[in-house]
């Protein structure tokens, strides 16, 4: 996979990922209390798809442009609803547009809120910066987002999400993932912690959720999408996301979301989606 995410946003992928981080930005947003949202591999933050490396992929053809253009159940709509409305707002203005994680934090947050996100891609961050770095709530760090984990941890609103959303460029990601997140977990046990990860070495992938399990970390919630029945090896054949004390509601609101979008996202029309438990709700 091509670090610059501007080759794949809006895909399939970002719309699992985006579609669930704003469930759960909506359940933080409940209380009046403030949170803090740290995304440790933050991007450029807005990406234009129409650009040339969009258009050099046309993934998002694929993602977010299907998801707009289908008439959704109605549950399924309504849970959508917060990421859909960020998406069309943020073309407003004409331009086809899409929100990375950075400013689909910001558009779902209120005043008292805050983020911080770590980029170390030069390019990238000065993108980051011109996009969404004049708000005072935010601050942008050229840090390495593992390090992150260790030097920001536990935030001072003690409650939050913390994103961790790596370009699976370099080998060794998914054990750096699982040290990664038992290290944080130790420093805050009581923050949401969501890991996104490419499904593509299936082997990889199974190790990996099984090294998970073994932290033996309560509720540990895995959720999967496979862009087709058949998988293969040489393309990205799913997306999977590890959710460490998800809101109690999720499960349930991801069950709903992605049985919804499996079959738009998924290159067969038969795609499937999975949401079990790796730790024991409890």
């Amino acid at each position: 996979m091509n670090y610059r995410h501007a080759f794949h946003a809006g895909n399939a992928a970002d719309v699992m990922k985006h579609a669930a981080l704003a469930r759960v930005l909506a359940y933080l947003g409940k209380k009046d209390a403030p949170y803090r949202v740290l995304d440790t591999h933050a991007g450029a933050g807005i990406y234009d798809l129409d650009g040339a490396s969009a258009q050099r992929t046309l993934e998002a053809d694929g993602g977010i442009e299907k998801v707009l253009a289908a008439p959704l159940p109605p549950a399924a709509a309504e849970l959508l609803a917060p990421y859909l409305d960020a998406v069309r707002a943020l073309r407003a203005g004409g331009r086809r547009l899409y929100p990375g994680s950075p400013a689909l934090a910001l558009a779902l947050s209120r005043p008292q809120d805050r983020f911080l996100f770590c980029e170390l891609h030069k390019e990238e961050r000065a993108k980051l910066e011109k996009r969404v770095g004049d708000d005072p709530r935010v601050k942008i760090l050229a840090q390495d987002g593992w390090q992150a984990l260790s030097a920001h941890l536990p935030p001072r609103e003690r409650r939050g999400v913390v994103l961790v959303d790596p370009p699976f460029e370099e080998p060794g990601e998914f054990p750096r993932m699982v040290a990664g997140l038992e290290a944080a977990h130790l420093r805050f046990a009581t923050g949401i912690f969501m890991l996104w990860y490419p499904i593509k070495d299936l082997r990889a992938v199974d190790a990996f959720r099984r090294d998970v399990a073994r932290l033996r970390l309560p509720k540990t919630l895995r959720v999967e999408l496979d862009f087709a029945t058949v998988r293969t090896l040489d393309a990205l054949s799913g997306s999977g996301l590890i959710i460490i004390n998800p809101p109690f509601t999720l499960a349930e609101e991801l069950r709903t979301l992605l049985n919804a979008l499996a079959p738009l996202l998924s290159r067969d029309g038969k795609g499937r989606a999975r949401v079990s438990w790796l730790t024991a709700e409890g």
